[in-house]
């Protein structure tokens, strides 16, 4: 009877001892990263970055941009910002390469070049500059003798008696 009590005493404490194992890290795991003093939360899947200076501000998307793990072309490709949405810039990280998050969210979704986004107060005014300019004609005229002059329709490159 003492020795049936014993084993069971030992055999509960050899079960006490033994821990749960540890959740599965997957890609979607959430993690915390401290760069530059500033703690970012992100992905596993996203890297963390080297350096980091804060900006915090929104920005809007200049063209369908490609958002990547690492800041870098050399990363894997999370998504793309689409078009004239907004979305906010965390900071500037090596490379000259912005981390983003959604609008108004703080958790780091990936990296995007310096050149995808605008910040939103600028970016009608971005797209007004980057608009091509008609080309003022210059009107060409030749003289055909006496008082006349024939000059150039160059619409559709026609002359004209004047």
């Amino acid at each position: 009877m003492k020795i049936s009590i014993a084993l069971t005493l030992l055999a509960a404490l050899a079960l006490s001892a033994c821990k749960a194992p540890a959740p599965a890290v997957t890609d979607d795991t959430l993690v915390t990263s401290s760069v530059d003093g500033v703690t970012l939360t992100h992905r596993h899947a996203i890297q963390a970055p080297q350096s980091f200076t804060p900006v915090n501000e929104t920005y809007r998307a200049l063209y369908n941009a490609s958002v990547m793990n690492r800041p870098d072309f050399g990363g894997s490709l999370v998504r793309y910002l689409e078009n004239g949405k907004p979305f906010t810039v965390l900071g500037e990280v090596e490379n000259h390469w912005l981390a983003i998050a959604e609008p108004d969210q703080q958790e780091l979704i990936g990296y995007v070049p310096f050149k995808a986004g605008v910040k939103s107060e600028l970016y009608d005014a971005t797209l007004r500059s980057d608009r091509p300019r008609p080309r003022k004609t210059k009107k060409v005229c030749v003289d055909v003798g006496g008082q006349s002059k024939a000059c150039r329709n160059n619409d559709t490159a026609t002359w004209i008696l004047e």
